[in-house]
């Protein structure tokens, strides 16, 4: 089987102890047969269920694994922000824990990655019925503003399976608190003139736990954030605090333990 660019997987997660133990096993099925350096990122964004505990006892048997606990809870985009930051390899892979695309389909990313010589590679679902018509909707309206607003051709902004090469995040600053920040990332990278594509997968709706990317105040946060960062995002600049520094550059000072560089 080929060999790819050296990995980072990252999740982030909040109350997932369902889930968490599913992601990392199903990650080490897949990752050794792609490279044979890679790692796995688990964002603990300050769960209160036993997803510390079970983080850290799969940290002990999971030498690729890195566990990052906040202290307090940053939403999903603050969560995003740390697991970006962290990765230390070539290509950085981004999921939600409860695995909404069969990990498998990684291995088709990095081909359409390696031959379309892309940047990033967004996944869209081809089947989303099992949502329900609520979540359709609003998606359908979202990904639709999106589109119209930033002049780009990306189906489905929001899903949680992301590929991106490490000079993406090194050329960009992240500003979104909340569930807009998949917005602000895609968006970023076209009009910075980065290679996006897309590919269609199977979607697999959670069967655990309750999502609350589709109540009332994260819409009502996310809307907030498209007004504040639009100006910023239609003409990006070059980036005083870039997602992820680049090798050459050197912390000056060690983060404390619990905390991360950026997010």
């Amino acid at each position: 089987m080929a060999q790819y660019p050296s990995i980072s997987l990252f999740f982030p997660a909040w109350n997932e102890e369902d889930y968490v133990e599913r992601a990392v096993s199903r990650a080490l099925e897949v990752l050794p047969a792609l490279t044979d350096d890679f790692e796995i990122i688990v964002v603990n964004d300050a769960s209160t269920d036993r997803t510390r505990e079970v983080c850290e006892a799969l940290a002990q048997k999971v030498p690729q694994l890195r566990v990052i606990h906040h202290p307090v809870n940053l939403k999903l985009g603050g969560a995003m922000r740390t697991g970006l930051a962290a990765s230390t390899k070539d290509i950085v892979v981004y999921s939600d824990v409860d695995l909404p695309w069969d990990m498998r389909e990684l291995e088709r990313a990095l081909h359409l990655m390696s031959y379309l010589e892309a940047d990033m590679i967004c996944a869209f679902r081809f089947d989303r019925t099992s949502e329900g018509a609520k979540r359709i909707i609003y998606s359908f309206v979202y990904n639709m503003l999106i589109r119209s607003l930033f002049d780009i051709q990306i189906k489905d902004v929001n899903f949680s399976f992301k590929v991106m090469h490490r000079r993406v995040l090194e050329a960009m600053e992240l500003h979104s608190q909340g569930s807009f920040i998949d917005a602000e990332l895609v968006v970023k990278a076209i009009r910075q003139g980065f290679r996006v594509f897309q590919m269609g997968v199977d979607y697999f709706p959670r069967t655990r736990g309750v999502s609350t990317l589709a109540s009332p105040s994260v819409i009502t946060k996310m809307v907030r954030e498209l007004v504040k960062l639009y100006p910023k995002m239609r003409a990006p600049q070059p980036p005083v605090h870039p997602v992820r520094l680049p090798p050459s550059v050197q912390q000056l000072h060690a983060v404390p333990p619990g905390r991360t560089a950026r997010g």
